[in-house]
């Protein structure tokens, strides 16, 4: 007779089952922490990894999808509404600055890409290429037909690189300036060109290391902005108006104008204050264009001899009485200096024919802050010949070098410590994303990047080596204002509210990435607000990388669930153990059909 033993008591099994899975989970994780790569590739595959499904569902067991937009929503730009805009005055084109919608008429459904819309041609045959269903509108190649800035061949638009003021090219054009300033040692990297057309003269001046914020209003130029974002240039919709332009004071090297059709002389020389602004200490201002050599032109411009050179004057005067130099008028272009520094600028309060200087404020502050008839403060100097808030390295050595305003202290609490560890870190960390999306290290598969929360610009600057550029946002809600530093590393970026629409055409980016974001907007306004706004700007198939506390990432998957985005949530590079993780996400591949109806389309073959 066979011996019985005892059954084993329910606690020492219990025990024995707790021991077990605890020396599981340390295997799982001391397997993490020697191969990260190995352990995402588990995250991707094993059940048990895979975070609770807390996705809306219907009762059919289906996610809770957003609704697709209507057609005559493919082109939204939700605070440039074209409708919404003619409530406001048409005075000093007030009504093309940003009016948003009010939290009511914020739309909750996914804006539609155009029927056959196909990813853009990759960089750089995207400078001259385009495909015409993804901006179908044909009205500039007849308007601007002689001016050489867009051809329209078949099934895509061809970009001669023209402009009204250079119709033989904006290559030979840059030449021209070339020989008036210096555009090769480096000294000019950062330029802003008010009414960018397509975007051309940017598009040119960046095989020469200059980066150019390029901006325009949404007007009877039709698209121009899309058109320059459609090509991989930097690009955002704007208007010089009442409001400051949305940059930081002594941002950029250099200011373009061509034919760009500003009434500088008019309500007190008020908009060529804000260029003042926003140009750096030396920094140059480029005319082209009415008035200059109206000797030649007056005729072919259908205006007077005596009203083009009454704005030629009262230009020359407004530009003297900004303690500008007139460097040389040359042809068809003109160029002015800014001083250096305002030690010997003398401002007469009493003398109508100078601005007088600001009074004390903050002269970054630029999101809906009122443009000023006064002249910003330059740093203070102790002689003649110092540069105010000191020289900049030139290019590339601008990206490493401690930026001035750090060096000097004016960003509370960023020492030359804390940009060193910030650059190291953001090298680490992109390291560690290429890591994840293999396709960061292909050239071509991105170009236009955002980050939505860039500090001082470390991912951008892990980036600079990749044939990309990144719109380094400083949302106006942190509590330090580093959009400066970013400027002074040779990077370009802008404000932004993320509760509202950013002043962008919708699919303007390939690549988006979100560091903290939602944990900055916690309560102050709707995760699918933001979310919604984030699938408006990304072109079907880009990627998105957030890093959040894990409890916001779980919250902001069930929301991208909804989009129909594939996303997956990893570690970040610092391991297991932290509570900071990464939301992977790729935007699906989606357009409307071609019918024009809601329904979304399905991924060609």
């Amino acid at each position: 007779m066979a011996s019985k033993w005892p059954s084993p008591k329910p606690t020492r099994k219990i025990f024995t089952i707790s021991l077990i899975f605890l020396l599981c989970i340390c295997a799982y994780f001391l397997g993490l922490r020697q191969h990260p790569s190995s352990a995402i590739a588990l995250l991707r595959t094993t059940p048990c990894t895979t975070l609770p499904n807390t996705t809306t569902t219907t009762t059919g067991g289906k996610p809770n999808y957003f609704p697709a937009c209507g057609m005559e929503y493919s082109e939204y730009t939700p605070c440039e509404d074209t409708k919404r805009s003619l409530k406001f005055t048409r005075h000093r084109l007030i009504y093309r600055e940003r009016h948003c919608p009010e939290k009511e008429e914020v739309l909750k459904c996914r804006i539609p890409p155009p029927p056959g819309y196909r990813n853009p041609f990759p960089w750089p045959e995207s400078r001259d290429y385009a495909w015409y269903l993804n901006v179908p509108h044909k009205s500039l190649t007849v308007e601007k037909a002689v001016q050489n800035w867009i051809i329209y061949e078949g099934e895509r638009f061809r970009f001669p690189g023209g402009g009204t003021m250079f119709p033989n090219g904006a290559d030979a054009y840059i030449d021209k300036i070339g020989k008036l300033i210096n555009l090769k040692d480096g000294s000019i990297r950062t330029a802003i060109d008010t009414g960018c057309g397509v975007g051309s003269w940017g598009a040119y001046l960046l095989s020469r290391d200059i980066v150019t914020m390029s901006f325009a209003p949404r007007d009877t130029h039709e698209a121009q902005v899309q058109f320059a974002l459609e090509r991989g240039v930097p690009a955002l919709i704007g208007v010089l108006s009442s409001k400051r332009l949305p940059y930081p004071s002594s941002a950029f090297d250099m200011a373009h104008c061509s034919r760009c059709l500003i009434p500088w002389p008019q309500h007190d020389g008020i908009l060529l204050i804000e260029v003042d602004r926003v140009l750096r200490p030396g920094g140059y201002w480029i005319l082209s264009g009415p008035p200059i050599n109206w000797k030649q032109h007056w005729k072919g411009w259908q205006r007077t001899k005596e009203d083009l050179n009454s704005e030629q004057l009262a230009i020359e005067k407004l530009a003297k009485s900004l303690c500008w130099t007139k460097l040389v008028e040359h042809g068809d272009i003109a160029i002015w200096q800014k001083p250096i520094n305002h030690l010997n600028c003398k401002t007469n309060p009493k003398n109508t024919n100078n601005p007088p200087f600001c009074k004390p404020q903050d002269p970054d502050k630029a999101w809906y802050t009122e443009m000023q008839a006064c002249l910003t403060h330059l740093p203070q100097v102790s002689s003649s010949k110092e540069i105010a808030g000191g020289k900049l390295a030139r290019w590339p050595e601008r990206l490493t070098a401690i930026p001035q305003r750090v060096s000097r202290g004016t960003v509370k609490g960023v020492t030359e410590e804390t940009f060193i560890h910030d650059s190291e870190l953001w090298r680490k960390r992109l390291s560690y994303y290429r890591t994840i999306n293999n396709q960061l290290s292909q050239p071509g598969r991105y170009r236009n990047f955002l980050d939505m929360n860039a500090f001082l610009g470390g991912f951008a600057a892990a980036l600079v080596d990749d044939p990309v550029w990144v719109m380094n946002v400083v949302p106006v809600d942190v509590k330090v204002n580093t959009l400066g530093v970013i400027y002074d590393r040779g990077l370009i970026g802008t404000y932004q509210d993320w509760c509202e629409a950013m002043s962008t055409y919708p699919r303007t980016y390939d690549f988006i990435h979100a560091d903290s974001v939602f944990s900055l907007y916690e309560n102050r306004c709707e995760r699918e607000d933001i979310l919604l706004e984030i699938d408006r700007i990304l072109r079907p198939e880009g990627s998105v990388i957030f890093r959040e506390n894990i409890d916001i990432l779980t919250k902001i998957k069930t929301i991208t669930d909804r989009l129909n985005w594939s996303s997956q949530i990893v570690h970040s590079e610092d391991g297991s153990y932290h509570m900071e993780k990464l939301l992977f996400a790729v935007k699906n591949y989606w357009t409307a059909s071609p019918e024009h109806s809601n329904q979304q389309g399905s991924k060609p073959t």
